[in-house]
C-alpha cells in the first residue's frame, strides 16, 4: 500500500492589521456621535480612518457590528473592566468614588452626549439600534458593577437584596441633573468642584442606603 502524505490544511488567511482596526474604531466613535447611525456610512468611516471599505468590513462585517463595537470599546476605555473587580481589603468608599468618577467622566464626554443626542432623536418604531445600544453599552456596565455589588455583600460590605436595581440606581443618581443639562445643551462645560461634590454626595447617598451594619455609611 503507497501512503500519500496529507494536502497541508489551508492556512488562517492573511492575519488582520491591529492597527488599522483601532485606527476604523477611533473614526466611528468620532462619526456615530455627530451624524448617527443612519448618517455614516461605512464608505465615510473608511475614509475618515484612512483605509479601504474592504477593510473595514473585514475586521467589523457589518455597520451592526462596528456600531456595536465602538459602543462597547468606549466603555471599556473609560471604565476598563477592572475597576469593577472587588479588591477585597480595599475601601468601599473609595472603589465606589473611582468608579463614580471613571462613569460620570464617561456619560458626559463630548461622545456620550453625541450618542445620547442621537438615541433621543426620533427613530423608526421597529428600530433596533436602541437594543443594540442598550445591550454593547449600558447594560454591560450595570452588569459589571452588579458582579462587584455581589462581591462586596457577601464579603459583608454591603446590604442590598436587589443588586441589579442598586447597580442602575447608582448610576442614575451619577447622571443626575449635569447630564440632563449637557444632553439639552443649557450648559457646555461643568464646574469641577461642583462635579466632585455631587460624585461625593452620590456615594455618600448609596452606603447610607447600602452599607452593610457597622460599615461607612456617611
Amino acid at each position: 500500500m503507497t501512503l500519500h502524505a496529507r494536502p497541508p490544511r489551508p492556512g488562517p488567511g492573511r492575519p488582520k492589521d491591529p492597527e488599522k482596526r483601532q485606527a476604523v474604531l477611533d473614526a466611528a466613535k468620532r462619526l456615530f456621535p455627530q451624524f448617527g447611525f443612519d448618517g455614516v456610512s461605512m464608505e465615510a468611516i473608511a475614509a475618515e480612518a484612512g483605509v479601504s471599505k474592504l477593510t473595514v468590513y473585514s475586521h467589523f462585517g457589518d455597520k451592526d457590528a462596528l456600531f456595536t463595537e465602538t459602543i462597547r470599546a468606549k466603555c471599556e476605555e473609560m471604565l476598563p473592566p477592572a475597576l469593577f473587580l472587588a479588591a477585597p481589603k480595599g475601601s468601599i468608599r473609595r472603589q465606589l468614588a473611582t468608579i463614580a468618577r471613571a462613569f460620570f467622566a464617561l456619560v458626559t464626554s463630548p461622545e456620550a452626549i453625541g450618542m445620547h443626542r442621537v438615541m433621543s432623536s426620533q427613530l423608526a418604531a421597529d428600530s433596533r439600534l436602541p437594543q443594540m445600544f442598550w445591550e454593547a453599552g449600558p447594560k454591560r456596565v450595570q452588569d459589571g458593577f452588579a458582579d462587584f455589588l455581589r462581591a462586596k455583600v457577601a464579603a459583608g460590605q454591603l446590604d442590598i437584596d436587589d443588586v441589579q436595581r442598586a447597580s442602575s440606581q447608582f448610576f442614575c443618581l451619577l447622571k443626575g441633573e449635569a447630564h440632563a443639562r449637557l444632553s439639552c445643551g443649557c450648559v457646555v462645560e461643568l464646574d469641577p468642584r461642583e462635579v466632585d461634590a455631587h460624585l461625593k454626595a452620590t456615594v455618600d447617598l448609596f452606603l447610607r442606603a447600602y452599607g452593610a451594619a457597622g460599615g461607612p455609611r456617611a
